[in-house]
């Protein structure tokens, strides 16, 4: 049960962490601005800069927390396919030639 709320925050994270990071201009956007692009004052007089970046940052914690509880979620109840089957025999050692002396 766990694992699917942690999996769905997972998936809305990623999709966000996506949305967020194609939402951000380039570096090369400052240099077209001053020929004459449009200013960016949708999100106030310093840009979307700082405020999208640290929703990156908190983004990618969170990505990279359900990540780890997923794996070690995923882990602790699992166990080996391996786990009951029989053992292989190792084959033998090929037989040395006999040497006549």
């Amino acid at each position: 049960m766990i694992a699917n709320v942690i999996t769905f925050i997972h998936i809305v994270v990623c999709l966000a962490l996506i949305f967020i990071v194609l939402l951000q201009t380039g570096r090369g956007a400052g240099i077209g601005a001053a020929f004459g692009g449009s200013s960016q004052t949708f999100f106030g007089s310093s840009g979307a800069t700082p405020f999208l970046a640290k929703l990156t940052a908190v983004a990618a914690i969170l990505f990279m927390v359900t990540s780890l509880s997923l794996t070690f979620l995923g882990h602790r109840g699992g166990s080996s396919v391996m786990q009951g089957a029989a053992p292989v025999e190792q084959p033998a050692p090929p037989a040395k030639p006999a040497t006549n002396d």
